[in-house]
């Protein structure tokens, strides 16, 4: 409606202006009695020479007050975005109703604000990961040094290998996860979908993990539909069990409860996994899901924080959706829908 009303505009000021000057120049030829005809084509020629030197001027203010300032603005913006200035320049709107400056400011502020979230997300990736890789290789380099002592007891020795092997398990890991996202967030992996027992798969996952949920006597729940059959990427789905049941056995104390189901309803597969663990806080559960974050910032717990991310990105290229509802000192509960076409 605003570009309609501006067309109409530009179109009445046009046409008043021809108007203008050819009314002028008849009026002026009209005045001018003299019987030279040059004399009269110089009037007019004066009267057209000064109405395009008025109209000309008129015609730069407009431009310097609605066109030159928005485009300088825009202009100067753009060049402190490109220095990394994402905070320093806000454009703000002068008139009331939008034009298309306005519209450009307008996603040049949007633009500004992802660039600025990702430039924070970078570097809060680029100290997470530095931190997560410090730690392991710190370990490894320590008591590899530790070994070169000849005098170590053979308990002592066999305790510092299990440590080592350790760090560079948690390292080996660690690099695997963050190629598998990498992977998954530029798409350079190819799908292969395939018929499979989801039923049967998930319940193989859940045996993997049974060792770990005796030894910390937990009661485990189980409530799922048998031969339940998908099309879909067993691999996949199976970073998604193996991370959910693991944050669940890692955080449930001991004698306490998880319960997992699986059923269909008409296309959608619904996985849920509850547990009675430590649960979170609701400024945790917003975060979850963002690359290296934990909500235990002591690090006391293992894990490097790419287990849920990577659960996300998964999902989301299976086209299915994931939910979490939690309760601090109470426990949580993931739902996850994964649709089949």
């Amino acid at each position: 409606m605003k570009q309609l009303r501006s067309t109409i505009y530009g179109f009445i000021c046009f046409f008043l202006t021809s108007f203008f000057i050819v009314s002028l120049m008849l009026i002026v030829y009209s005045f001018v009695q003299h019987e030279k005809m040059w004399i009269r084509l110089l009037a007019i020629l004066g009267v057209v020479l000064f109405s395009s030197v008025l109209f000309t001027f008129i015609d730069y203010i407009r431009r310097k007050t609605m066109i030159h300032g928005p485009i300088t603005e825009i202009v100067d913006f753009t060049h402190n975005l490109s220095k990394g200035k994402f905070t320093t320049i806000r454009i703000e709107h002068s008139r009331e109703e939008y034009d298309e400056f306005d519209i450009i400011k307008e996603n040049l502020n949007l633009m500004s604000k992802e660039l600025l979230k990702n430039q924070v997300l970078k570097n809060d990736f680029i100290g997470n990961i530095s931190h997560e890789i410090k730690t392991p290789i710190s370990v490894i380099q320590n008591y590899a040094k530790i070994l070169e002592d000849s005098n170590l007891s053979i308990e002592e020795r066999t305790r510092y290998l299990k440590n080592l092997q350790d760090a560079s398990n948690k390292l080996s890991k660690l690099v695997k996860n963050i190629l598998k996202l990498n992977k998954l967030e530029n798409q350079n992996t190819i799908i292969e979908f395939e018929k499979f027992n989801l039923s049967e798969s998930l319940s193989n996952q859940i045996v993997s993990y049974i060792d770990l949920i005796e030894n910390k006597n937990i009661e485990l729940i189980l409530d799922i539909e048998e031969d339940l059959y998908i099309t879909s990427e067993e691999s996949y789905l199976n970073i998604i069990w193996n991370n959910l049941i693991g944050n669940a056995v890692k955080f449930t104390n001991n004698e306490g409860t998880i319960k997992i189901s699986l059923r269909k309803e008409k296309n959608n597969y619904i996985f849920i996994i509850k547990d009675s663990g430590c649960g979170m806080s609701t400024e945790t559960g917003c975060h979850i899901f963002d690359k290296f974050y934990q909500g235990d910032t002591s690090h006391s717990k293992e894990g490097n924080g790419l287990g849920l991310a990577l659960v996300k990105q998964v999902i989301d290229v299976l086209g299915g959706s994931i939910k979490v509802e939690s309760e601090l000192g109470v426990g949580t509960t993931f739902t996850v829908t994964i649709k089949e076409d």
